[in-house]
């Protein structure tokens, strides 16, 4: 199902009731995350005849579906995580937006769905960010951005849909976590699994997160605020947590990370982390890494840092891991310098306050 060409124009139908400026301030000064939703969205369809149409912004609403669309039963799903943010200069920008774009058509040919052209997926994600800027918070806030698409087809019968809605939707959002930046305590999950080489791993559907979630249970019920799984085949190879990616740093300054091999999302934030360390010479290792060396080097000194990272988190030091049998620490607990660093060199860009010598972050409206 290959994405065409086309360049799609977006008919604005601007929110008759928006959010009152009053009540939207004041929403903004207890922000969680995903909780609290921009007036606007934008949709474009899709017809096995027709291809995609109807491309438009509208008021935020619900979806009129029927018991049989195809999505409730098959799961055909996929989306996408990326954010907007407001710079210094008053800027309003996006970072790598492509990337994302690139990875929903990759996300869309595994879930036997149609490609939807980067230009549209480009475009309907600025259309949005443009009417909806004043959702962007001041200061460490972002507006979390969540394009997806869905099988809307009624029937009951596996094969792929014939119709599709893709919609983008935007939160304004505050610290993934609680507490901001502080090291974060991970459940190693010893019982599920994420992923199997041939599975959806490498595509970011729902599914995979619905699979995570009783894993995710499980690490909070043991006081833990992320689970990381291992390889479904040896249950042996540390993969990915339940939504990030993750990062290994070793005595010598090099940083270790899982390889991508058909299980692991390839996230965007893990790309440019990557590209980012060896900008500042360091050695950036895509090894397999198990979960005995992980203990044995915490308890040696040989692991002096860990940490996560995805859009919504962006970069969070690992302090602690639990797992059935016990626990241990990674350096004194704390979020090491190395992650801080990595994470203030991202963070510089994303908001302007570096320079951008890759060419990342793409402007979506001037001062």
């Amino acid at each position: 199902m290959n994405a065409d060409s086309s360049r799609l124009s977006f008919a604005v139908k601007t929110n008759a009731n928006p959010m009152p400026e009053a009540e939207r301030q004041a929403a903004f000064g207890n922000l969680g995350f995903g909780t609290l939703f921009s007036d606007h969205m934008a949709v474009i369809r899709w017809h096995a005849d027709k291809g995609w149409h109807g491309a438009e912004i509208v008021a935020r609403g619900p979806f009129a579906l029927d018991p049989a669309s195809s999505v409730l039963h098959y799961a055909q799903e996929i989306f996408e995580g990326m954010k907007a943010y407001r710079t210094e200069d008053g800027r309003t920008v996006l970072f790598r937006p492509e990337e994302n774009a690139r990875r929903f058509n990759e996300s869309a040919r595994r879930m036997a769905m149609p490609e939807l052209p980067e230009a549209d997926f480009l475009a309907a994600v600025e259309e949005l960010v443009r009417i909806d800027a004043k959702w962007i918070p001041q200061g460490e806030g972002s507006l979390y951005l969540r394009p997806f698409m869905f099988a809307s087809e009624t029937f009951l019968g596996v094969r792929p849909s014939r119709e599709y809605i893709f919609c983008v939707i935007a939160s304004p959002v505050g610290p993934y976590f609680k507490g901001g930046a502080k090291a974060v305590k991970i459940w190693v999950s010893q019982n599920y699994t994420r992923a199997a080489l041939g599975g959806t791993g490498v595509a970011k559907c729902g599914g995979n997160y619905a699979a995570s979630l009783v894993a995710q249970a499980e690490a909070s019920a043991q006081g833990c605020d992320q689970v990381v799984f291992l390889d479904a085949a040896e249950h042996r190879w540390v993969e990915e947590l339940g939504g990030m990616n993750i990062f290994f740093v070793m005595e010598d300054g090099s940083l270790l990370t899982p390889p991508l091999g058909g299980t692991i999302l390839p996230g965007v934030t893990r790309k440019s982390l990557i590209a980012l360390a060896r900008d500042q010479g360091l050695t950036v290792r895509e090894e397999r890494y198990s979960f005995d060396q992980w203990k044995a080097d915490a308890a040696s000194g040989r692991l002096k840092e860990a940490f996560a990272c995805g859009t919504a988190a962006v970069v969070a030091g690992i302090g602690t891991v639990k797992f059935a049998d016990g626990e241990f620490a990674i350096g004194d607990g704390a979020t090491g310098p190395v992650t801080t660093r990595m994470r203030e060199a991202l963070v510089g860009i994303q908001r302007g306050q570096r320079p951008d010598p890759q060419g990342w972050v793409r402007a979506v409206t001037d001062a």
